[in-house]
């Protein structure tokens, strides 16, 4: 049988990045199953050998940056020929769109939550936000769109409820992972050393945060919530972010900067796993992210927001707590709950097993299963 010919666009990638990393397991996977992939991009990594098209078109601005590259690609496609054509962008040219990051004027709705007036004000002005919403509802009525990936049922509801798509288009498909690669014996391998790296000591409760977008990932209700927390407990934050410094800054001037761990971008997450007990990501909106199940599949309980997609893998006491993003003294709670030894092994360990069959392989049965819905017979 002739293998599948897709392409998948993705407009950046970023080793830092849980969309990008999401594409390069979905490589991984579908080529698993036989696919033929091409990833359609502004760059890519030379030392990775990945069929793919350039689309890099001069650009000032985001929005002249995410315009222009959608231009590029529809203009690009017309002289290829593929089975199917995924997109990780808002663009109309694609037959299948996968809604990683979820619905942009829901995001701006949970964003506002946290701004005053004239923030509220600046958000409505902005140029941008009305490009990406006006290609959002482009391309949901596109009739070339033959099917949207959802990464969680939240995303799912979001679509149906501000653009009307028939649910039959609507596909959930959970994200997967290396569940060999994220196992709970990181933690043989890597808690002495990072502790050690950090100064933080060997039996404190270490709560782990990875994320880049300190804001939207929700860090500073964080900090808040480990301003009350017990003398012992100990943040450890990996992730990129313009707000870095300020942060820092913050967390000395609220007499944490003890307690509280910034260690940077880093490529390899793994050994922070490793180190941590519990995984916490108060996020105010993420429609799934791929780091969550990352803890998950190392044994770590995870504590996270009604609006993130990981909320649905969460069972209330079991393997972590959810709670809403903005609720302190509710994120407070969970945490020192989880501060227990004992909380920490037997959430720990059912978190772990919430991840038993969820890994690449069965994600890539999944997509190549829609796939086969979706060409002519």
């Amino acid at each position: 049988m002739k293998p599948i010919k897709i392409a998948l666009i993705r407009q950046r990638y970023t080793a830092f990045g849980g969309a990008e990393r999401f594409v390069e397991r979905a490589v991984q996977a579908l080529q698993g199953q036989g696919a033929q992939l091409t990833l359609i991009t502004r760059s890519w990594d030379a030392n990775v050998e990945r069929e793919h098209l350039i689309c890099d078109p001069l650009y000032f601005g985001n929005l002249w940056r995410d315009w222009g590259f959608a231009r590029c690609v529809c203009r690009t496609l017309k002289h290829q020929t593929f089975d199917l054509i995924q997109s990780h962008e808002r663009l109309s040219c694609c037959d299948v769109f996968r809604a990683g990051d979820g619905v942009h004027r829901e995001w701006l709705s949970q964003r506002k939550r946290t701004m005053g007036l004239f923030g509220k004000l600046g958000i409505n002005l902005n140029p941008y936000h009305h490009y990406v919403m006006a290609a959002e509802k482009k391309m949901f009525h596109s009739p070339q769109l033959k099917a949207v990936i959802c990464n969680s049922s939240m995303v799912k509801a979001e679509i149906q409820r501000y653009f009307g798509l028939d649910e039959a288009k609507l596909h959930v498909i959970y994200s997967g992972v290396d569940t060999e690669a994220y196992h709970p014996r990181l933690k043989l391998a890597h808690r002495e050393s990072i502790r050690n790296q950090y100064q933080i000591p060997q039996d404190a409760p270490l709560f782990l945060f990875v994320g880049s977008g300190f804001e939207r990932k929700g860090l500073p209700v964080l900090l808040q919530a480990m301003k009350q927390l017990p003398e012992n407990a100990h943040l450890l934050i990996v992730g990129k972010d313009k707000k870095l410094a300020s942060l820092k800054t913050q967390s000395h001037t609220m007499g944490l900067s003890s307690r509280i761990h910034f260690a940077g971008g880093q490529q390899d997450t793994k050994p922070y796993y490793g180190a941590a007990d519990v995984f916490v990501l108060p996020t105010l909106y993420d429609p799934f992210p791929n780091v969550a199940l990352e803890a998950m599949a190392s044994g770590l309980p995870v504590i996270t927001s009604l609006k993130s997609g990981a909320a649905e893998l969460i069972i209330q006491g079991k393997n972590g707590f959810v709670c809403d993003a903005l609720d302190l003294p509710q994120l407070v709670r969970h945490m020192h709950q989880l501060m227990s030894p004992e909380m920490q092994i037997s959430t720990g360990t059912a978190a772990r097993e919430t991840m038993a069959t969820r890994n690449l392989d069965t994600m890539g049965i999944q997509l190549l299963e829609l796939y086969k819905t979706l060409l002519p017979s």
